[in-house]
């Protein structure tokens, strides 16, 4: 029995590993947040009825900040649950946005999630989600190189082996596809999710978190990070002009 418990236990810890490795990673925070929250206010309400207050308190309001709910953030205690990506963190429901002549693509700052839409082509109109692999794949030789290497990114993302799978590697390495012009203010503060006007400290704060969640180790992509890294300095050269 004792072997038979330590081989489950084993290809259980396995399964989790797998599942670990193949989360995305700003999902994965928020579970881990979500379950530390509701754990630390389980232990303290079990150790607030049997009268140790002490310890149920501060326990309680360190799980309240994992959960998002600081009611002592006026206080000065608003980054409770820090340590686990709580507190301060930037506005939720910003989206990043690198436009090329046929796709419109969309970076989801709180979830990660890469997205886009065909705006040229037989295919105007309609979501990437819509097509399989084979379908965006085949799509390929009719658009321009900086449209390939936007659908590339979104493939890397989508499906992390396409490069393998894919047939005599349909669509190239990553193409390092050079933007058609000059990359405007508008078009910078669109792809770091900020509004006009935002000053050197938000634009700063909105490059790292942006190319946090484009290294390659979270399926990022080297042309979004060029264009992110392109967006900043746009923007610090309008500043310093």
């Amino acid at each position: 029995m004792t072997l038979i418990a330590g081989a489950v236990a084993i290809i259980t810890l396995y399964l989790l590993l797998q599942m670990f490795r193949a989360a995305n990673p700003a999902v994965l925070a928020r579970t881990i947040r979500f379950g530390g929250g509701v754990l630390a206010l389980a232990i303290a309400a079990f150790t607030g009825l049997r009268g140790e207050l002490v310890v149920a308190i501060p326990l309680g309001f360190f799980g309240a900040g994992l959960l998002g709910w600081t009611p002592l953030a006026n206080a000065g205690f608003g980054n409770i649950g820090g340590l686990f990506g709580g507190g301060a963190a930037p506005a939720s429901g910003q989206t990043s946005r690198v436009r090329s002549q046929f796709l419109d693509m969309r970076l989801d700052h709180d979830s990660g999630q890469l997205g886009g839409q065909i705006v040229a082509g037989p295919h105007a109109g309609r979501d990437l989600g819509e097509f399989d692999l084979p379908s965006l794949l085949a799509m390929v030789p009719t658009f321009d190189a900086e449209s390939v290497a936007l659908l590339e990114s979104y493939l890397d993302r989508r499906f992390p082996a396409w490069r393998q799978n894919a047939q005599g590697d349909a669509a190239g390495g990553q193409r390092r596809a050079a933007a058609s012009s000059k990359m405007t203010a508008e078009e910078a503060y669109q792809i770091l999710g900020l509004q006009p006007g935002a000053g050197r400290d938000d634009i700063s704060r909105a490059h790292k978190s942006l190319m946090k969640k484009l290294h390659p180790d979270q399926g990022g992509s080297n042309y979004l990070a060029a264009r992110v890294n392109e967006a900043k300095d746009t923007l610090l050269r309008t500043h310093n002009g």
